[in-house]
């Protein structure tokens, strides 16, 4: 499994979401930013995508670490303080 695969698994099974993932071949990163996160807890966000993953956390992605984001909460976290 590569980040590509990772990529689309979550992309489709959350549907209007947008992730980027790197990683080494078993250890990955993915930031994930879904409207769909609002209102709900990080541990309820990181496991709607650990959902979109199936079987794959069982075998081929040994480590995944999980950043999420609300549309809302990316944009925010993009602005600098001297963005006025």
């Amino acid at each position: 499994m590569n980040e590509d695969d990772i990529k689309k698994l979550i992309e489709e099974g959350l549907s209007g979401s947008q992730a980027v993932v790197s990683g080494d071949g078993t250890h990955f990163e993915a930031t994930v930013i879904y409207k769909g996160f609002a209102g709900k807890s990080m541990l309820e966000q990181h496991r709607l995508v650990y959902g979109t993953l199936g079987d794959s956390m069982q075998g081929s992605i040994h480590a995944l670490s999980i950043r999420t984001y609300t549309p809302q909460d990316w944009n925010k976290s993009i602005k600098t303080p001297n963005s006025r």
